[in-house]
Order: structure tokens, then C-alpha cells, then sequence
């Protein structure tokens, strides 16, 4: 079995923080209010205005979908499955490591760069050619990292993020996903797992102040600076990309996992622009749809726990 634990920070963020206005839970039966996104009361099916899980939480006694319980063994048991099916990962050739340095616990606080070489020798950039990399590399730039500051959404971005969700269903491995989510009535169609996907991943919120000035993906895929520190930042793509124009620095390393294949683990620290990372995470070598789908499990099945 793989060490998932280690990435819980950037998956267990969403669980905090994910919230949707469209959403009928806690709303079914409330009085018609034309300040609604969507309604949730028994008239809105006549008028069409139902919020996109209606019934999910709201049809009568009898009819209600019935969410079967996500065991520990289930967790084992998918996330297995996702990582069997990710066939659009590195290669062993596709990437070479210069993990140089590996820090104690009293030097990952230190802002000290224990390693003068990059840490990424060779990626076959090849890679980046695939529907779900490109479409992913595409939504990086979509960001202004810092906190409080209030993300301004284009309708060309809109375009990438559908079409970055378009392209990872496409893969065997978020159909996988959804299956199981099927499975466990948590999703009574991939047109309604899809747009929560959207909401729990693209839907802004607040880190402060009142701003609506974050998102899941941008958090945990971009990288965020909050408060001086670096915040999120868990993608290797990401990572790769930054370092190569000189605007990440590679300082050291904690813990690195023991495989010969793809994708590894990695704990690092790292400077971004000036920015410290003390403890960062990442899954190397994995493809966008790989962590997206793992991270979306995690929080469906466990929503602000470990």
C-alpha cells in the first residue's frame, strides 16, 4: 500500500472550506426566496429551478437516495484501483531527481539552501503534450497568489476549467472514480459529479477578510502566499515548471519514498520568488487526473478528518 497520509494537507483543505450556494443540503422545504441561486422546495420541479441535487437531498421518505458508508478498506481498495489506472504517469525515464540534501527536522526551518543544484535533472516535457496536462498546465496562470486580494474569473478561464474536467472524465481513472461514488450513492449521474467537481475545486472562498480570493485548485495545484509563507503549492508539474524559469529555488529534502517507479513522494522544502515552504508534499511523476482524483476522494470520503 501506498503512504496517501502524507498528502492529507492538500487534500483535507477542501474539507474545510468547500461550500455551494446551489446545493439543497440543510435548504429542503425552505420558502421561495427570488435571491436563490436554486430552490429546494417541493414547487421547484414545476418551475424547473431545483437546485442540481434536489434529489439528492430532498426527494420524500421512500425515495431518498441512500449514501452506503466509505470504509477505511474501501479507501485501500479505489485508491489502489486509481493508482493502477494511471496510465498517463511518467515513465522511470520521463523524469530524473537531483534530490541532493536531505534535511533533519531542525534544519527544514532554517531558510538555508542545502542544495545548490535544482532538483529536477530531466523531464520529458513529451508528457506535457497529453490532453490532461496540457489542459491542467493551462489553469496555472490563472492565479494571483497572494491572500485577500479578490480573483477576478474571465470567461476564457471558465473555458479551462471545463475543459480540463472534460479531459480528465475522459480517463479510465476518474471513471473509475465516479463508479465507485455511483456505487455508494453518493452521485446519481456524471453530470451531477462533474459539476460539484467544478464547485469543490473551482468555487472561490475567503482565506481572509471577505475577499473572494481562493480556490481548491489554486491552493493545492497553484500555490498560494499567505502571511509571508508559502501556502498549498503540492503539484510537481507546477513545481518543475517554476524551477526551470528560475523562479523556484530547491532547497532540500525530508523524506523520499522508496520506489524505482512512478509516482513517488516526496517531502521538500523550497523557496518560491523569495517565499519558504518548510514542509511541502508532493506526488512526482503522477498525472493531473491522478491527484485531482485522489483529492476529490479524500474529501467526499472525509471531509475535514485525516
Amino acid at each position: 500500500m501506498k503512504p496517501w497520509i502524507l498528502l492529507v494537507g492538500a487534500g483535507i483543505a477542501l474539507g474545510y472550506l468547500y461550500t455551494a450556494p446551489d446545493s439543497c443540503e440543510g435548504r429542503c422545504g425552505e420558502p421561495y426566496s427570488e435571491e436563490d441561486e436554486c430552490h429546494c422546495n417541493a414547487e421547484c420541479r414545476r418551475y424547473h429551478s431545483c437546485c442540481r441535487d434536489y434529489d439528492r437531498h430532498c426527494r420524500p421518505e421512500g425515495f431518498s437516495r441512500r449514501q452506503d458508508a466509505i470504509t477505511d478498506q474501501d479507501l485501500l481498495r479505489i485508491s489502489e484501483q486509481l493508482y493502477k489506472a494511471d496510465h498517463n504517469k511518467a515513465q522511470p525515464t520521463d523524469i530524473t531527481l537531483n534530490p541532493q540534501h536531505q534535511a533533519s527536522p531542525d534544519e527544514t526551518g532554517d531558510q538555508e539552501d542545502h542544495s545548490p543544484q535544482p532538483l529536477y535533472k530531466y523531464v520529458n516535457e513529451k508528457l506535457f503534450s497529453k490532453p490532461t496536462y496540457s489542459s491542467f498546465i493551462k489553469l496555472l496562470d490563472n492565479y494571483q497568489r497572494a491572500t485577500g486580494r479578490e480573483e477576478e474569473v474571465t470567461a476564457e478561464e471558465l473555458r479551462e476549467q471545463d475543459n480540463f474536467l472534460k479531459e480528465v472524465m475522459k480517463t479510465e481513472l476518474m471513471k473509475k472514480l465516479f463508479a465507485f461514488l455511483h456505487e455508494k450513492n453518493r452521485y446519481g449521474s456524471e453530470q451531477e459529479f462533474v459539476a460539484d467537481l467544478k464547485e469543490m475545486w473551482f468555487g472561490l472562498y475567503s482565506r481572509g477578510d471577505g475577499e473572494q480570493d481562493s480556490s481548491g485548485f489554486e491552493h493545492v495545484f497553484s500555490g498560494e502566499v499567505k502571511k509571508g509563507k508559502v501556502s498549498g503549492f503540492h503539484n510537481w508539474i507546477r513545481f518543475y515548471l517554476l524551477e526551470k524559469q528560475g523562479i523556484v529555488n530547491y532547497f532540500s529534502h525530508n523524506f523520499n519514498g522508496p520506489w524505482d517507479t512512478y509516482p513517488d513522494v516526496l517531502g521538500l522544502q523550497f523557496s518560491w520568488d523569495g517565499f519558504y515552504k518548510e514542509v511541502g508534499s508532493a506526488f512526482i511523476g503522477c498525472s493531473p487526473e491522478f491527484e485531482f482524483g485522489l483529492y476529490t476522494l479524500c474529501f467526499i470520503a472525509r471531509p475535514g478528518r485525516a
